[in-house]
Protein backbone atom coordinates (compact mmCIF):
# COMPACT_ATOMS: atom_id res chain seq x y z
CA UNK A 1 0.00 0.00 0.00
CA UNK A 2 1.33 3.64 -0.65
CA UNK A 3 2.09 5.81 1.65
CA UNK A 4 -0.63 8.17 3.10
CA UNK A 5 -0.76 11.13 5.11
CA UNK A 6 -3.43 9.25 7.32
CA UNK A 7 -4.99 11.71 10.21
CA UNK A 8 -5.60 9.31 13.34
CA UNK A 9 -6.20 9.71 16.91
CA UNK A 10 -4.85 8.27 20.17
CA UNK A 11 -2.34 6.02 20.92
CA UNK A 12 -1.58 2.86 18.47
CA UNK A 13 -2.69 -0.34 20.14
CA UNK A 14 -3.34 -4.27 18.96
CA UNK A 15 -6.48 -6.12 19.84
CA UNK A 16 -5.25 -7.08 23.18
CA UNK A 17 -4.49 -3.61 24.42
CA UNK A 18 -7.85 -2.14 22.76
CA UNK A 19 -9.97 -4.45 24.74
CA UNK A 20 -7.85 -3.65 28.09
CA UNK A 21 -8.81 0.21 27.37
CA UNK A 22 -12.26 -0.17 26.16
CA UNK A 23 -12.99 -2.38 29.25
CA UNK A 24 -11.20 0.39 31.73
CA UNK A 25 -12.66 3.00 30.04
CA UNK A 26 -16.29 1.63 30.11
CA UNK A 27 -15.46 0.97 34.39
CA UNK A 28 -15.04 4.74 34.47
CA UNK A 29 -18.16 5.54 32.33
CA UNK A 30 -20.30 3.47 34.66
CA UNK A 31 -18.99 5.09 37.78
CA UNK A 32 -19.64 7.95 36.11
CA UNK A 33 -23.08 7.53 35.46
CA UNK A 34 -24.00 6.69 39.10
CA UNK A 35 -22.72 9.86 40.12
CA UNK A 36 -24.49 11.96 37.90
CA UNK A 37 -21.59 12.69 35.79
CA UNK A 38 -21.49 12.63 31.63
CA UNK A 39 -20.07 9.39 29.83
CA UNK A 40 -16.89 9.82 27.47
CA UNK A 41 -17.78 7.84 24.31
CA UNK A 42 -15.08 6.32 22.59
CA UNK A 43 -13.68 6.08 18.80
CA UNK A 44 -11.09 3.38 17.66
CA UNK A 45 -9.48 4.35 13.88
CA UNK A 46 -8.05 1.97 12.22
CA UNK A 47 -7.34 1.25 8.27
CA UNK A 48 -9.98 -1.19 6.29
CA UNK A 49 -10.20 -4.64 7.45
CA UNK A 50 -8.11 -4.64 10.59
CA UNK A 51 -10.42 -5.90 12.69
CA UNK A 52 -12.14 -3.10 14.47
CA UNK A 53 -16.02 -3.82 14.69
CA UNK A 54 -14.94 -7.47 14.85
CA UNK A 55 -13.07 -6.92 18.43
CA UNK A 56 -15.82 -4.72 19.99
CA UNK A 57 -18.40 -7.19 19.03
CA UNK A 58 -16.13 -9.81 20.54
CA UNK A 59 -15.66 -7.65 23.40
CA UNK A 60 -19.46 -6.94 24.48
CA UNK A 61 -20.07 -10.83 23.86
CA UNK A 62 -17.46 -12.44 26.34
CA UNK A 63 -17.83 -9.67 28.72
CA UNK A 64 -21.69 -9.90 29.34
CA UNK A 65 -22.92 -6.46 27.57
CA UNK A 66 -25.84 -6.19 25.43
CA UNK A 67 -25.27 -5.30 21.60
CA UNK A 68 -26.69 -2.59 19.36
CA UNK A 69 -25.47 -1.84 15.63
CA UNK A 70 -25.72 0.99 13.69
CA UNK A 71 -24.02 2.19 9.73
CA UNK A 72 -24.40 5.76 9.42
CA UNK A 73 -23.44 5.40 5.94
CA UNK A 74 -26.62 3.94 5.42
CA UNK A 75 -28.52 6.36 6.61
CA UNK A 76 -30.03 8.79 4.03
CA UNK A 77 -32.14 11.48 6.37
CA UNK A 78 -32.46 12.41 10.06
CA UNK A 79 -35.29 10.25 10.46
CA UNK A 80 -32.87 7.04 10.45
CA UNK A 81 -31.02 8.83 13.02
CA UNK A 82 -34.39 10.72 14.69
CA UNK A 83 -37.17 8.37 13.87
CA UNK A 84 -40.57 9.08 12.03
CA UNK A 85 -42.77 11.67 13.44
CA UNK A 86 -46.64 10.22 14.37
CA UNK A 87 -49.14 12.84 15.03
CA UNK A 88 -51.23 11.64 18.07
CA UNK A 89 -54.66 13.38 18.28
CA UNK A 90 -56.32 14.11 21.42
CA UNK A 91 -60.47 13.92 21.46
CA UNK A 92 -60.86 15.40 24.25
CA UNK A 93 -58.59 18.48 24.13
CA UNK A 94 -59.56 18.71 20.33
CA UNK A 95 -55.60 19.09 19.34
CA UNK A 96 -53.14 17.16 17.72
CA UNK A 97 -49.29 16.59 18.84
CA UNK A 98 -46.67 15.29 16.80
CA UNK A 99 -44.46 13.16 18.44
CA UNK A 100 -41.40 11.02 17.10
CA UNK A 101 -41.16 7.25 16.97
CA UNK A 102 -37.54 5.61 17.85
CA UNK A 103 -36.02 3.77 15.35
CA UNK A 104 -35.96 -0.02 15.32
CA UNK A 105 -32.44 -0.05 16.28
CA UNK A 106 -32.53 1.84 19.28
CA UNK A 107 -31.91 0.08 22.37
CA UNK A 108 -34.86 -0.30 24.83
CA UNK A 109 -33.74 -2.24 27.66
CA UNK A 110 -31.61 -1.38 30.67
CA UNK A 111 -27.97 -2.40 29.78
CA UNK A 112 -25.43 -2.68 30.56
CA UNK A 113 -25.13 -2.55 26.76
CA UNK A 114 -23.13 -1.29 23.72
CA UNK A 115 -24.03 0.89 20.80
CA UNK A 116 -21.28 0.55 18.11
CA UNK A 117 -21.74 3.10 15.94
CA UNK A 118 -19.89 1.50 13.28
CA UNK A 119 -17.58 3.95 10.34
CA UNK A 120 -18.85 7.03 11.76
CA UNK A 121 -16.79 9.29 9.27
CA UNK A 122 -18.87 7.36 5.94
CA UNK A 123 -21.61 8.79 6.78
CA UNK A 124 -22.91 12.17 5.70
CA UNK A 125 -22.23 15.87 7.16
CA UNK A 126 -25.78 16.21 8.07
CA UNK A 127 -26.04 12.85 10.06
CA UNK A 128 -22.96 13.37 11.67
CA UNK A 129 -24.00 16.73 13.27
CA UNK A 130 -26.93 14.73 14.48
CA UNK A 131 -24.48 12.01 16.69
CA UNK A 132 -22.97 14.56 17.79
CA UNK A 133 -25.61 15.49 19.47
CA UNK A 134 -26.09 11.88 20.62
CA UNK A 135 -22.38 12.28 21.88
CA UNK A 136 -22.61 14.85 23.84
CA UNK A 137 -26.24 13.57 25.66
CA UNK A 138 -26.46 10.16 24.98
CA UNK A 139 -29.96 11.33 23.81
CA UNK A 140 -31.42 13.06 21.10
CA UNK A 141 -35.00 14.77 20.70
CA UNK A 142 -36.86 11.71 19.96
CA UNK A 143 -34.90 8.95 22.29
CA UNK A 144 -32.33 8.13 24.82
CA UNK A 145 -30.25 5.77 25.73
CA UNK A 146 -31.03 3.44 28.64
CA UNK A 147 -28.94 3.55 31.72
CA UNK A 148 -26.13 1.83 31.35
CA UNK A 149 -25.73 1.91 27.90
CA UNK A 150 -22.05 2.94 26.35
CA UNK A 151 -21.02 4.56 22.89
CA UNK A 152 -18.45 3.49 21.13
CA UNK A 153 -17.89 4.36 17.12
CA UNK A 154 -15.31 2.93 14.76
CA UNK A 155 -13.83 5.66 11.92
CA UNK A 156 -11.30 5.02 8.74
CA UNK A 157 -8.11 7.38 8.85
CA UNK A 158 -8.61 10.99 7.13
CA UNK A 159 -6.39 12.80 5.37
CA UNK A 160 -5.81 9.17 2.59
CA UNK A 161 -7.58 7.70 -0.13
CA UNK A 162 -10.48 7.06 1.94
CA UNK A 163 -13.96 8.30 1.11
CA UNK A 164 -14.87 9.71 4.68
CA UNK A 165 -16.32 12.83 6.31
CA UNK A 166 -13.75 14.96 8.04
CA UNK A 167 -15.07 15.53 11.84
CA UNK A 168 -13.78 19.07 13.27
CA UNK A 169 -12.63 19.30 16.47
CA UNK A 170 -15.99 20.20 18.47
CA UNK A 171 -16.27 16.40 17.99
CA UNK A 172 -13.62 15.38 18.24
CA UNK A 173 -13.37 16.53 21.95
CA UNK A 174 -16.55 14.45 22.51
CA UNK A 175 -14.73 11.52 22.33
CA UNK A 176 -12.10 9.48 23.76
CA UNK A 177 -9.19 8.01 20.64
CA UNK A 178 -7.52 5.25 20.01
CA UNK A 179 -5.79 3.74 16.74
CA UNK A 180 -6.10 -0.01 16.26
CA UNK A 181 -2.83 -1.84 14.24
CA UNK A 182 -1.93 -5.03 13.09
CA UNK A 183 -0.05 -7.07 15.58
CA UNK A 184 1.12 -10.55 14.06
CA UNK A 185 2.17 -12.04 17.37
CA UNK A 186 -1.52 -10.94 18.31
CA UNK A 187 -2.89 -12.37 15.27
CA UNK A 188 -1.54 -15.23 15.61
CA UNK A 189 -2.84 -16.27 19.29
CA UNK A 190 -6.21 -15.08 17.75
CA UNK A 191 -6.19 -17.47 14.41
CA UNK A 192 -5.22 -20.69 16.55
CA UNK A 193 -8.09 -19.52 19.43
CA UNK A 194 -10.62 -19.42 16.07
CA UNK A 195 -9.05 -22.35 14.53
CA UNK A 196 -8.09 -20.82 11.21
CA UNK A 197 -6.06 -22.69 8.52
CA UNK A 198 -2.57 -23.52 10.09
CA UNK A 199 -1.11 -23.16 6.78
CA UNK A 200 -2.76 -19.60 6.69
CA UNK A 201 -1.43 -18.81 10.50
CA UNK A 202 2.49 -19.91 9.51
CA UNK A 203 2.53 -18.03 5.98
CA UNK A 204 0.95 -14.74 8.14
CA UNK A 205 4.36 -15.31 10.72
CA UNK A 206 6.55 -15.80 7.49
CA UNK A 207 5.48 -13.08 5.99
CA UNK A 208 3.82 -10.25 8.16
CA UNK A 209 4.98 -7.97 6.13
CA UNK A 210 2.46 -8.99 3.45
CA UNK A 211 -0.61 -7.90 6.12
CA UNK A 212 -0.84 -4.46 4.81
CA UNK A 213 -1.89 -3.72 1.54
CA UNK A 214 -4.81 -2.08 -0.54
CA UNK A 215 -6.75 -5.55 -0.74
CA UNK A 216 -4.63 -7.34 2.13
CA UNK A 217 -6.19 -6.76 5.22
CA UNK A 218 -6.55 -9.08 8.07
CA UNK A 219 -10.19 -9.45 7.25
CA UNK A 220 -9.43 -10.68 3.60
CA UNK A 221 -6.50 -12.88 4.39
CA UNK A 222 -8.94 -15.16 7.07
CA UNK A 223 -11.33 -14.97 3.95
CA UNK A 224 -8.52 -16.79 1.67
CA UNK A 225 -7.83 -19.23 4.67
CA UNK A 226 -11.35 -19.93 5.43
CA UNK A 227 -11.62 -20.70 1.09
CA UNK A 228 -8.73 -22.83 1.06
CA UNK A 229 -9.03 -24.89 4.56
CA UNK A 230 -10.84 -27.88 2.63
CA UNK A 231 -7.99 -27.87 -0.16
CA UNK A 232 -5.06 -30.79 1.56
CA UNK A 233 -2.89 -30.60 -0.28
CA UNK A 234 -2.43 -26.88 -1.86
CA UNK A 235 0.36 -27.63 -3.96
CA UNK A 236 -1.49 -30.18 -5.81
CA UNK A 237 -4.66 -27.33 -6.53
CA UNK A 238 -2.41 -24.51 -7.37
CA UNK A 239 -4.07 -23.16 -10.01
CA UNK A 240 -7.47 -23.13 -7.60
CA UNK A 241 -5.40 -21.81 -4.68
CA UNK A 242 -4.09 -19.01 -7.07
CA UNK A 243 -7.53 -17.81 -8.46
CA UNK A 244 -8.66 -17.81 -4.56
CA UNK A 245 -5.49 -16.14 -3.79
CA UNK A 246 -6.66 -13.41 -6.45
CA UNK A 247 -10.07 -13.37 -5.54
CA UNK A 248 -9.05 -12.44 -2.08
CA UNK A 249 -5.71 -10.45 -1.95
CA UNK A 250 -3.19 -7.72 -3.86
CA UNK A 251 -0.90 -9.13 -6.25
CA UNK A 252 2.46 -8.90 -4.27
CA UNK A 253 0.80 -11.13 -1.40
CA UNK A 254 0.14 -13.71 -4.04
CA UNK A 255 3.53 -13.83 -5.21
CA UNK A 256 4.35 -14.27 -1.81
CA UNK A 257 1.83 -17.13 -1.01
CA UNK A 258 2.78 -18.81 -4.31
CA UNK A 259 6.56 -18.79 -2.71
CA UNK A 260 5.26 -19.87 0.36
CA UNK A 261 3.56 -22.92 -0.83
CA UNK A 262 6.75 -23.77 -3.38
CA UNK A 263 9.12 -23.74 -0.88
CA UNK A 264 7.04 -26.29 1.46
CA UNK A 265 6.68 -24.19 4.27
CA UNK A 266 3.23 -24.55 4.38
CA UNK A 267 3.85 -28.13 6.26
CA UNK A 268 6.09 -26.95 8.98
CA UNK A 269 6.13 -29.06 11.66
CA UNK A 270 3.08 -28.61 14.31
CA UNK A 271 2.55 -27.82 17.73
CA UNK A 272 1.13 -31.04 18.02
CA UNK A 273 3.70 -33.63 16.44
CA UNK A 274 6.10 -31.60 18.62
CA UNK A 275 4.02 -32.09 21.91
CA UNK A 276 3.30 -35.52 21.20
CA UNK A 277 6.34 -36.99 19.57
CA UNK A 278 7.68 -40.38 21.24
CA UNK A 279 11.19 -39.85 19.01
CA UNK A 280 12.04 -35.95 19.52
CA UNK A 281 15.69 -36.39 17.75
CA UNK A 282 14.71 -37.93 14.77
CA UNK A 283 11.29 -36.69 14.13
CA UNK A 284 11.75 -32.92 15.25
CA UNK A 285 15.13 -32.06 15.62
CA UNK A 286 16.68 -33.71 12.70
CA UNK A 287 13.83 -32.24 10.59
CA UNK A 288 14.45 -29.05 11.51
CA UNK A 289 18.04 -28.65 11.21
CA UNK A 290 17.86 -30.38 7.89
CA UNK A 291 15.00 -27.05 7.03
CA UNK A 292 16.93 -24.49 9.00
CA UNK A 293 20.51 -25.49 8.58
CA UNK A 294 21.15 -24.44 4.87
CA UNK A 295 23.25 -21.50 3.54
CA UNK A 296 21.45 -19.03 4.87
CA UNK A 297 20.07 -20.35 8.68
CA UNK A 298 16.37 -19.79 8.59
CA UNK A 299 15.68 -18.03 11.23
CA UNK A 300 12.37 -17.28 9.97
CA UNK A 301 11.59 -21.00 10.05
CA UNK A 302 12.10 -21.64 13.72
CA UNK A 303 10.89 -18.13 14.66
CA UNK A 304 7.35 -19.67 13.41
CA UNK A 305 7.19 -22.97 14.23
CA UNK A 306 8.37 -21.57 17.85
CA UNK A 307 5.27 -19.15 17.97
CA UNK A 308 2.78 -21.53 17.43
CA UNK A 309 4.02 -24.01 20.21
CA UNK A 310 3.86 -20.87 22.59
CA UNK A 311 0.87 -19.74 21.38
CA UNK A 312 -0.82 -23.95 21.65
CA UNK A 313 0.90 -24.16 24.93
CA UNK A 314 -1.10 -20.64 26.70
CA UNK A 315 -3.99 -21.03 24.80
CA UNK A 316 -4.86 -24.21 25.53
CA UNK A 317 -5.43 -23.56 29.33
CA UNK A 318 -5.24 -27.84 30.29
CA UNK A 319 -2.98 -29.82 32.09
CA UNK A 320 -0.16 -31.41 29.54
CA UNK A 321 0.95 -34.78 29.52
CA UNK A 322 4.65 -34.52 31.76
CA UNK A 323 6.07 -36.34 28.38
CA UNK A 324 4.22 -33.11 26.33
CA UNK A 325 6.43 -30.80 28.77
CA UNK A 326 9.15 -32.07 28.24
CA UNK A 327 9.11 -32.87 24.55
CA UNK A 328 8.63 -28.45 24.88
CA UNK A 329 11.40 -28.25 26.99
CA UNK A 330 13.39 -30.29 24.48
CA UNK A 331 12.77 -28.16 21.63
CA UNK A 332 13.33 -24.99 23.74
CA UNK A 333 16.93 -26.87 24.58
CA UNK A 334 17.95 -27.47 20.68
CA UNK A 335 21.37 -25.62 19.94
CA UNK A 336 20.09 -24.55 16.58
CA UNK A 337 17.40 -21.98 18.19
CA UNK A 338 18.50 -18.42 18.89
CA UNK A 339 19.15 -17.29 22.45
CA UNK A 340 16.95 -14.31 21.93
CA UNK A 341 14.27 -16.44 20.35
CA UNK A 342 14.22 -18.60 23.64
CA UNK A 343 14.26 -15.45 25.80
CA UNK A 344 11.31 -14.39 24.66
CA UNK A 345 9.54 -17.72 24.54
CA UNK A 346 10.43 -18.19 28.11
CA UNK A 347 9.04 -14.87 28.74
CA UNK A 348 6.03 -15.45 27.50
CA UNK A 349 5.44 -18.79 29.49
CA UNK A 350 6.25 -17.26 33.02
CA UNK A 351 3.34 -14.71 32.66
CA UNK A 352 0.47 -17.69 31.22
CA UNK A 353 -2.08 -17.65 33.03
CA UNK A 354 -1.67 -21.05 33.03
CA UNK A 355 0.34 -22.69 35.67
CA UNK A 356 0.91 -25.95 34.55
CA UNK A 357 3.57 -24.41 31.86
CA UNK A 358 5.57 -23.14 35.18
CA UNK A 359 8.25 -26.19 34.93
CA UNK A 360 9.45 -25.24 31.78
CA UNK A 361 9.80 -21.71 32.29
CA UNK A 362 11.73 -22.84 35.67
CA UNK A 363 14.35 -25.47 34.55
CA UNK A 364 17.18 -25.36 35.25
CA UNK A 365 18.80 -26.46 32.48
CA UNK A 366 17.02 -23.85 30.40
CA UNK A 367 18.20 -21.18 32.99
CA UNK A 368 22.13 -22.02 32.84
CA UNK A 369 21.73 -21.54 28.79
CA UNK A 370 20.03 -18.20 29.37
CA UNK A 371 22.98 -17.08 31.76
CA UNK A 372 25.70 -18.23 29.54
CA UNK A 373 24.46 -17.77 26.13
CA UNK A 374 25.40 -21.96 25.54
CA UNK A 375 23.61 -24.43 24.46
CA UNK A 376 22.92 -27.72 25.92
CA UNK A 377 21.65 -30.57 23.74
Amino acid sequence: MKKQNYIQYGSKCNTQELELFISHTLQTNQKAELQGKPKTPLCVWGEHGIGKTQVIESFARKNGYQFAYIAPAQFEEMGDLLGMPKILSDQRAQNETTVFIPPEWVPKTEGPGILLIDDVNRADDRILRGIMQLLQNYELVSWQLPPQWHIILTANPDGGDYSVTPMDFAMITRMMHLTLIFDVKTWAIWAETHKIDERGINFVLTYPETVTGERTTPRTLVQFFENIASIQDLKKDLPLVKMLADACLDSNTVTSFMAFLNNDLAKLITPEEILNTTHFEKEIYQKLFALVEQQTKRVDILSVILTRLINYLTIHNQKFKASQLDNAKKFLKMDILPNDMRLIALRDLAITVNKHLSSIAADPELGQILLTGGVLR
